[in-house]
């Protein structure tokens, strides 16, 4: 049971928008006037609460920082040229909200208080919302483990937030990666499909060193033996050799993105062969060197598709051809019509907030 339909909303008594410079924008770093707050407690949701962006409250002992349950998503809100605003794929962010929460002992969180909450805070700072090629706002639900106490057992008091962030391009300038021949982001049998806090923070050291190299990223490889290609730093990854799209097939390790679902839909939808299979290094390789390697892009919520100029794998270095026509740019730009009704949503993707 949950009182989300008297959902209380305490404003602000004057709005930050006025004085946020919207054309200097650093990704995840200004937010907007609200946030969503619900607390888990006694074995039920409690009152849905939208009020200032601010600081919480928490003590030392609060369980999130010594046994990381943390879960988060991330997606985003787009302004049409009418002013509209829309979401893009919601109740697939959900699905997979609650598939991580399962996967890590936290109760799953109802449509009605992620969707509809989503919605209410969304449109109360929809002015935040800015029309423009790039523009959107990003929304990051995520839910943390809140009760007191250091015993290792799963929490018995969790708390589900929304807070929001105009933005504009996640990456800048290009981007050259590090296939991954020792680290490895996840293990069979773990949380590598589950949007987990840990996931994340297991990576910044093996990108730290990619970064003293020069790289900007790694495509990491399968745990066991290194020789597949899995994800794309905190994207999933696509192949282009010849004129057929590769994709690496989801498994436990492996997150079930909304961005790459789309991808392989707008792909079909204009004829390209898409294939989900696994690609090894090898392969990667024998195509660079035969000349039919075409494209590696990233693809995510914040950053889209990200396409990938060149990378290392041990001592083997390749850069990629620079093409008119390539599918990153051909996908990028359909995906992004459909996001800023654009163009006919034949799938039902947006939905109006």
């Amino acid at each position: 049971m949950t009182n989300t339909d008297a959902i209380v909303v305490n404003k602000v008594k004057e709005s930050k928008i006025t004085t946020t410079d919207f054309d200097n924008l650093t990704f995840g770093k200004t937010f907007t006037d609200h946030m969503l707050e619900c607390t888990w407690r006694d074995g039920k949701w409690e009152t849905v609460v939208i009020k200032p962006y601010g600081p919480i409250q928490v003590e030392p002992s609060c369980k999130v920082f010594h046994y990381g349950q943390a879960i988060f998503e991330g997606m985003k809100a787009f302004k049409d040229a009418e002013g509209d605003v829309f979401l893009f794929r919601p109740e697939d962010n959900w699905n997979r909200f609650n598939e991580s929460a399962k996967r890590l002992a936290m109760p799953e969180v109802p449509k009605e208080i992620f969707i509809e909450g989503l919605k209410e805070l969304v449109h109360l700072d929809k002015e935040w919302v800015r029309y423009g090629e790039g523009l959107s706002l990003y929304l990051r639900p995520f839910m943390i483990s809140s009760e007191n106490g250091v015993a290792a057992a799963p929490a018995t008091e969790y708390k589900f937030m929304i807070i929001m962030s105009p933005a504009f391009a996640y990456y800048k300038g290009d981007v050259r990666v590090i296939i991954a021949s020792e680290f490895s982001r996840a293990a069979d049998g773990g949380v590598g499909y589950a949007k987990a806090a840990g996931n994340y923070a297991a990576s910044f050291y093996p990108n730290n060193l990619a970064l003293e190299e020069g790289y900007q990223q790694i495509i990491w490889t399968d745990a066991a033996s290194h020789e597949y290609l899995e994800e794309a730093g905190t994207m999933n990854i696509f192949v282009r050799i010849g004129d057929t799209l590769l994709t690496a097939p989801n498994n436990d390790r492996i997150l079930n993105g909304v961005t790459r679902r789309s991808v392989m839909q707008m792909a079909t939808d204009h004829g390209i062969t898409v294939e989900e299979r696994r690609v090894s290094v090898k392969e990667l390789r024998d195509a660079a060197n035969e000349g039919t390697l075409k494209e590696i892009f990233g693809s995510g919520t914040a950053a889209v598709i990200v396409p990938i100029k060149g990378f290392k794998h041990k001592d083997f270095v390749h850069e990629l051809p620079v093409l008119d026509n390539s599918y990153a740019t051909t996908l990028m730009g359909a995906l992004k019509d459909i996001q800023y009704n654009r163009s006919e949503d034949k799938h039902g993707w947006r939905v109006k907030v």
